[in-house]
Parts: C-alpha cells; sequence; structure tokens
C-alpha cells in the first residue's frame, strides 16, 4: 500500500472511485471486491460516470477465483466485452495500491475481456505524484489483413491502423469517424489509428469507438500500430511509440506472439 499517496475519492452513490491515468487515456475504477458494484455495469450510469468525471472508460477491479483478480472494462457509451491496454496497466498499479501481492513474484496474472494477461510492476511510486511504470503482456495477434490502404487487426479489440507522412496533419475526428463507420468493419466497427513513422518513433494518433473521438493514447490501438508496421516492413520488433502525452514501448516476436506494451500509469484522484 503507498501510504504517502494523497487521494481525493470521487464517489457514484456509496461507491468509492479513484480516477486514473495511462499515458493519457483516462478512467474511472471502483474495487469491486468487498462492494456491491453491480450498479456500475449499468450502461446509463457508466456514461454518466464518464461524462461528469472526462473520462474514457470505466473499470472495475474483482475478485478472481483462479489468478490475481479479473479486470472489467467498459467504455464511455457503456459497451463493454473487449481489453484496453492502457486500463489494463491502471487496474495493474490499482491492484498494487491497493496492496495486492502477486501470486508470483512481481507479476500479476489477471483475467480480462480477451482472456490472461500478465503485467510486470517495472517502477512503483516512491512519493507523491511518482507514477508506475507497467509492462503488460497483451494476446498473441492471429492475423494481419491489408485493406483500404492499411491494415486490420485484433490487439484485445479491433483495429485499422492507416500510414500517413505526419499525424499531425490528420483530421482524425473526420477521417477517423468514416473509416470506424465502414461497411468493411461492420457490424461491430473498429478503432481506427493514424501512424506516421518518424526517426524517434512512430507517432500515433487513434479514433476510438465507444468514445466516439480521439484520446490522448490507446494501449491496444498503440500496440496494433507496431505489429502493422512490422507487417508491412519487416524492419523491428521493437517500437518506441509516442501518443498525445507520453511515450511507450512495444515489444513482440516475428511470429507475432509475446506481445508487450510497457507505459505509465498514474493516480490522478
Amino acid at each position: 500500500m503507498h501510504n504517502k499517496l494523497k487521494i481525493n475519492r470521487l464517489s457514484f452513490y456509496m461507491i468509492k472511485l479513484y480516477k486514473w491515468s495511462g499515458a493519457g487515456n483516462l478512467f474511472m475504477v471502483a474495487d469491486g471486491r468487498k462492494s456491491d458494484v453491480d450498479e456500475l455495469r449499468v450502461p446509463e450510469n457508466i456514461q454518466k460516470i464518464c461524462a461528469e468525471n472526462g473520462t474514457d472508460g470505466l473499470m472495475i477491479l474483482d475478485d478472481s477465483a483462479d489468478h490475481d483478480f479479473k479486470m472489467e472494462f467498459y467504455n464511455p457509451d457503456g459497451s463493454g466485452g473487449m481489453m484496453c491496454g492502457n486500463g489494463g496497466r491502471c487496474i495493474a498499479a490499482f491492484a498494487d495500491y491497493l496492496g495486492i501481492k502477486p501470486a508470483e513474484d512481481a507479476h500479476y496474472c489477471f483475467e480480462a475481456p480477451d482472456g490472461l494477461h500478465s503485467a510486470e510492476l517495472l517502477h512503483t511510486p516512491l512519493s507523491e505524484g511518482d507514477r508506475w511504470t507497467i509492462r503488460l503482456k497483451m494476446i498473441d495477434v492471429k492475423e494481419v489483413t491489408p485493406m483500404l490502404d492499411g491494415y486490420f487487426l485484433n490487439t484485445g479489440t479491433r483495429h485499422f491502423v492507416k500510414f500517413v507522412p505526419d499525424v499531425e496533419t490528420v483530421d482524425v475526428a473526420t477521417e477517423g469517424k468514416d473509416l470506424r463507420w465502414r461497411s468493411e468493419f461492420a457490424p461491430e466497427g473498429t478503432n481506427v489509428n493514424f501512424v506516421s513513422v518518424q526517426p524517434d518513433g512512430l507517432h500515433v494518433r487513434t479514433f476510438e469507438k465507444g468514445v466516439e473521438a480521439e484520446t490522448d493514447a490507446c494501449g491496444t490501438g498503440i500496440t496494433a500500430s507496431a505489429i502493422a508496421c512490422y507487417y508491412a516492413n519487416k524492419n523491428s520488433t521493437s517500437y518506441n511509440v509516442k501518443a498525445r502525452k507520453d511515450w511507450l514501448k512495444v515489444e513482440f516476436q516475428p511470429d507475432l506472439t509475446e506481445v508487450y506494451l510497457t507505459g505509465p500509469a498514474e493516480l490522478l484522484a
């Protein structure tokens, strides 16, 4: 437990909520192990919480019969059933904050909507305002499909990746929305990532379905962007990736297994 952190706990009815940032991706998070959190699973309530707190999703940490904990993730529109990479790092840091001890050294093993994940604590806060650094194991990627002058793949949720000369010149709101609703991705739709390859790494901007807007970072999208870059060029299996506010790192094997996403997690309130 990190007692030096001064936390202002936000509440929804009688449930304590904590605000987290994963590289600028914002979430409200609840500890559901000893509380009745069913009201947090109601789409209308999820929409209200995310709107009032300006977050990109809501998560619940719950008990798991066989692993360290279970992660539930919901988009701001109330939809669920998908993985969130930045959320996965944040919920691992939240488990550490709550004093949950991993069964295996510094590696948590937890259930998520797309299966099991491990999370390694590379750095934990030493003082107020410090951040966790988490190395999160993502799912193996089964297939990368070239289409629409880009690449489609699933890294825990569905992503389309399009390479552009400079992400700063892209109208992400307009182009992202158009691609998100293309008939080729119906009926589920897809997240859309615009990627430019720069000397210092990949620069990525993402339009997220469920948020229906650009977010400051998308962990599964950053992972998808790095894998698509490898698929297109076969030049590296390790990428530094810049989101809107932070740098992250993606590593994987040439057969698209052993996929890891490393980046920050920060407790805001």
